[in-house]
């Protein structure tokens, strides 16, 4: 099920917290609770997904994202996402997460996400977000232009074009494949 009242408590945190630029980033702290753990009792992939949200989330609504869509009737969606594990969190364990905006393109947004035990950082998500409508994908930029951003992306990191580039060669829809007898 999802943590909604975990995500309730992150904007009870966050309400009276200052409003950031799309380019600053966002910290906030999470605790592995055993519900998040998987068989071999560490944070579940799955779930490490969904605490990403408990970030990216509140971040949207400091920067001003959730006014603007709300006001223009858009919706966002995760369109894609790279993740890289690197360290085992387990239960209990207190993890910081740094969330922020990298830059877009003419269809999505480029959100950079890590998570951190101490010093150490335990997985890192890049997160490639639409801004949609009734008549599908919103071009970034309007959405950048609704904050009183200046509309020019930053330049985005050679691994998250190298990212999108790879990801545009694969084949969609993909093969269907055989069931195995």
């Amino acid at each position: 099920m999802y943590p909604f009242l975990r995500l309730a408590t992150e904007f009870f945190l966050f309400r009276k917290a200052p409003p950031l630029t799309v380019a600053e980033v966002h910290v906030s702290r999470h605790t592995c609770m055993p519900w998040d753990l998987d068989p071999w009792v560490e944070l579940n992939n799955g779930r490490t997904l969904t605490l990403y949200d408990l970030g990216r989330v509140p971040f949207g609504a400091r920067v001003g994202m959730h006014r603007v869509l709300g006001r223009e009737g858009w919706g966002m969606t995760v369109a894609g996402s790279t993740v890289r594990y690197r360290r085992r969190v387990r239960a209990f364990d207190r993890v910081e997460m740094r969330t922020r905006c990298i830059g877009w393109d003419s269809r999505f947004l480029y959100i950079e996400q890590s998570m951190w035990r101490h010093d150490e950082c335990t997985s890192h998500v890049l997160i490639r977000s639409a801004v949609t409508s009734a008549n599908g994908i919103v071009a970034p930029v309007r959405l950048i232009e609704a904050l009183g951003t200046d509309p020019v992306s930053p330049v985005l990191p050679g691994w998250v074009t190298a990212w999108i580039e790879a990801d545009a060669q694969r084949p969609w829809p993909p093969e269907r494949g055989t069931a195995a007898a």
